[in-house]
């Protein structure tokens, strides 16, 4: 099998960045990115599935997997956020920078 000389994704995210335009909706994004990879890294944390989480809360494992997936631009409630860090006995801290 041929091997592909794809570029790192590191080397790929430094190229795109240098246009003012992909930074600036990068930078947009990425208070959305940060949280979705903290509520994967807290439930992993604790050992808990996505449908773990679902069923804690009231809802579906395809619900838990939209609001955890990085692929899409969801935007969750502070309702659900609430809910979903009351289901792995922690608190969300919201703060201004």
């Amino acid at each position: 099998m041929p091997t592909t000389n794809r570029p790192k994704f590191s080397d790929f995210k430094k190229k795109a960045l240098q246009n003012q335009e992909v930074k600036k909706e990068y930078e947009a994004l990425e208070p959305l990115f940060k949280i979705k990879k903290q509520l994967i890294v807290a439930r992993l944390s604790k050992g808990l599935t996505q449908d773990d989480i679902a069923k804690k809360i009231g809802t579906s494992k395809t619900n838990i997997s939209r609001l955890e997936s990085p692929n899409n631009n969801y935007m969750p409630n502070l309702a659900t956020l609430i809910k979903y860090a009351n289901a792995l006995d922690m608190k969300l801290d919201i703060g201004l920078v």
